[in-house]
């Protein structure tokens, strides 16, 4: 194996990820009080983007 090549795999838990992480953590501390709905919109948020664009590209082929 060569001194310069890497074989970890990039990836990880994401800008997405770390923001439901931390607004679950205030949350669970009692240090915000939003709904669990804005608790979780970082996920739903995200969901909802990714489905409206396969959802354009769908209905651009058709």
């Amino acid at each position: 194996m060569s001194s310069g090549s890497s074989s970890s795999p990039s990836g990880g838990i994401g800008f997405v990820g770390l923001l439901t992480i931390l607004f679950i953590g205030l949350r669970l501390t009692n240090y915000i009080d939003w709904s669990w709905w804005w608790v979780l919109s970082p996920i739903w948020i995200c969901a909802a983007l990714v489905c409206s664009i396969l959802f354009c590209m769908w209905a651009g082929r058709r």
